[in-house]
């Protein structure tokens, strides 16, 4: 039995504990309490990002509504990218199925930080594009953005 506020749906655990007097039941309460605690722990979302693949804790629905198909995490730093030029960064992932969220953020020459992507109100052509092909990350600087400087890009994927 989880706890949780009113209306929520999400992984909480009870503050207090009621450990019975009997010793027959106070196994099967710890049992209990304990194989909840793991469930609930391996259902949070994993908060270390990394350049190497790592499981995030996220679980997309899978082909029927007990299977699940877990996130994947992997994070790339990047240096420079001129405007109105093109960064290939190979990104040496195998087996994925699909991207689930694709995103960074970068600092630029005229020292602003911005995210990626990054769609200009104004001036399209400041806008930085991100796309993921079969072998790279492809990021486009606009043509008359400002120079990055360095950024980061984090994919969060499927796998089969």
């Amino acid at each position: 039995m989880t706890f949780g506020p009113n209306n929520s749906i999400g992984t909480y655990l009870p503050e207090t504990v009621n450990i019975p007097d009997d010793d027959k039941q106070q196994i099967t309460y710890l049992k209990t309490r304990l194989e909840e605690i793991l469930r609930e722990v391996n259902r949070k979302q994993v908060g270390s990002y990394e350049t190497i693949e790592q499981l995030t804790g996220q679980q997309f629905p899978g082909a029927t509504p007990q299977e699940k198909k877990y996130t994947y995490r992997k994070v790339f730093n990047f240096g420079a990218i001129a405007a109105g030029a093109t960064l290939n960064i190979a990104h040496t992932i195998t087996g994925f199925t699909e991207f689930t969220h694709i995103y960074g953020a970068c600092t630029t020459a005229v020292v602003d930080y911005r995210p990626i992507p990054y769609a200009s109100a104004t001036v399209v052509t400041q806008q930085i594009e991100v796309n993921i092909t079969a072998t790279n990350i492809v990021i486009i600087n606009g043509a008359t953005a400002p120079n990055i400087t360095s950024g980061w890009i984090v994919v969060e994927y499927l796998k089969n």
